[in-house]
């Protein structure tokens, strides 16, 4: 192992354990239940159960509560694990006073796009891409933009540069087509009726067709998925999403109802590094190997609820590729006297930005497949990222801490290299292998976000289930006239189709006790007649 650097805190690669709440044990199947109880007792009447004798429940001095659960609180960001990115974040976070992960993730994401095309990384399972997938949740007057702006000025500069050379490019290029194809018809029309020979020596000589350079656009915003492969085919093979309203991508078109599935299908293969495959009637079909593709979506809460409450999202394993972060609000704290300015490190910031872009892409001129070069891992980041590795995997064991984000936490060790390759190329494009240090500080970061994804993956199931336990609990105030109700009444009659099924019903049915909304019977109460074996008092205020 390498020493500890005397300035730099070592991460500890030990899992942070985070225990889910749990509404108890699976429930049985439905058919274990049954409207008549069978047991040797007398049975208790629902109105002695109610308090007209003495209660067996204790008395309540507080009426029910509010079915309201707000998203626990995450982990401070580890801005030094950052490294080369540090000091630029640092003066972003001091100029807008944002939590200090949106900057960081808008800085990580950044370098992910500036180097993708030029370094592969080594994993412990083969070569993978320097691309970064990032989401950061945040809502509207976090600054999001504030942060991102003065990080992307040196690509939008960039950008502008190289699309008026361009412009000049492309009509010099239009002109040679023109000419290249004059002449072909030329030699086409004048052997129509003579020997083929000498055209197609004629045709040799002509020489290949002439082909337009390669838009040089890096970044795009709200792109269908073919309209992305487009951009692939006549621009740049490495390109990057990046939007600080992000929800209008993952509203849009290539995440609607009918596209989503095929598109999150695609977006994976580009994480992997995949070739991009494409047929479509009247178009014919292409194949596009060796591109690359980085991403940072800023959404606001609802959006990114709605979107992690989608299955499809998390079964087809898009989600779990992304860094994803939900830092707690500055809003209220931003006073102009804690305002910092540091202009040098954002210019070192942009300088170092524009040095990378300015490098040639190492591709094929023609295909434009890119032949990036492979960043090893030394000894030592290999072992703490063996090591790392398998303390995740150990938490995704059934029970474990990791056990209900097996999607995330499989990839964690991945991301752990990935970002170790962003860093290390960020540092030093030549550099020949990752560090046992900057892979310290890629686990750190790695494990952020996975916690990240942990808490936010435990508070958007329980969203899910708290909106059904306020559907039945609506129901039950509004439409339901009897003080008490059995499980089989709520299976049977409850209005929404997903409290129809047994799992469903019995977590609703756990957080409304909980809450004090509902109180259970002792089993053998009388209820309409009959013994029940689960019946429950309806709190109405």
């Amino acid at each position: 192992m390498t020493e500890q650097m005397p300035h730099r805190k070592q991460p500890d690669p030990t899992v942070t354990i985070q225990y889910r709440d749990r509404y108890g044990p699976p429930s049985p199947p439905l058919d274990a239940y049954s409207d008549e109880f069978e047991g040797d007792f007398e049975p208790i009447r629902a109105s002695e159960a109610s308090g007209n004798t003495v209660s067996p429940f204790p008395s309540r001095t507080e009426g029910p509560r509010l079915l309201v659960r707000e998203v626990p609180t995450g982990e401070e960001y580890p801005i030094d694990a950052l490294g080369p990115l540090r000091s630029a974040v640092v003066a972003i976070q001091g100029m807008t006073l944002a939590p200090v992960a949106i900057p960081a993730a808008s800085a990580l994401s950044i370098a992910a796009l500036a180097v993708q095309g030029l370094v592969d990384v080594e994993t412990l399972n083969g070569t993978k891409p320097t691309s970064l997938y990032v989401l950061t949740i945040a809502k509207s007057g976090e600054r999001k933009s504030s942060c991102d702006a003065p990080l992307m000025e040196a690509l939008r500069l960039f950008e502008r540069q190289q699309a008026k050379a361009w412009r000049n490019d492309n009509a010099a290029a239009g002109d040679a087509h023109a000419l290249w194809k004059g002449k072909r018809d030329k030699i086409l029309l004048e052997d129509k009726n003579g020997d083929k020979n000498d055209a197609k020596v004629d045709l040799a000589a002509l020489g290949k067709e002439p082909v337009a350079p390669p838009s040089p656009e890096r970044t795009v915003s709200e792109p269908t998925f073919e309209g992305l492969t487009r951009k692939y085919i006549e621009g740049m093979p490495a390109l990057g999403i990046f939007s600080d309203e992000g929800g209008q991508f993952l509203g849009g078109h290539a995440m609607s109802k009918d596209n989503r599935q095929k598109s999150l299908a695609a977006f994976n293969d580009l994480w992997q590094g995949n070739a991009i495959r494409r047929t479509r009637a009247g178009d014919g079909s292409v194949t596009l190997f060796a591109r690359r593709l980085s991403m940072h979506l800023m959404v606001q809460p609802a959006v990114a609820r709605a979107f992690m409450t989608d299955p499809l999202t998390t079964d087809t394993g898009f989600l779990p590729r992304f860094l994803i972060c939900e830092p707690a609000s500055t809003i209220g704290t931003r006073l102009q006297k804690h305002v910092r300015t540091d202009s040098a490190s954002l210019d070192e910031f942009s300088a170092r930005l524009r040095d990378i872009l300015d490098t040639p892409l190492p591709m094929d001129p023609e295909a434009r497949e890119l032949e990036p070069r492979l960043l090893r891992l030394s000894r030592d980041a290999r072992a703490l990222l063996a090591e790392y590795s398998d303390r995740v995997e150990e938490a995704q064991a059934q029970e474990g801490a990791f056990a209900h984000i097996t999607g995330y936490a499989s990839k964690a060790a991945e991301q752990a290299a990935r970002i170790a390759g962003v860093l290390t190329a960020w540092r030093d494009l030549n550099a020949p292998e990752v560090t046992g240090d900057t892979m310290a500080d890629a686990i750190m970061l790695s494990q952020f976000y996975l916690n990240e994804a942990s808490r936010l993956a435990e508070s958007a199931e329980t969203s899910v289930g708290i909106k059904k336990a306020e559907s039945l609990r609506e129901w039950l105030m509004a439409s339901w006239s009897n003080t008490d109700i059995t499980f089989r009444e709520i299976l049977q009659r409850a209005p929404a189709r997903g409290l129809r099924e047994s799992p469903a019903a019995k977590d609703a049915i756990k957080i409304l006790v909980e809450h004090g909304w509902l109180v259970q019977l002792p089993p053998g109460t009388e209820v309409r007649g009959a013994r029940r074996q689960e019946a429950y008092r309806i709190v109405r205020s």
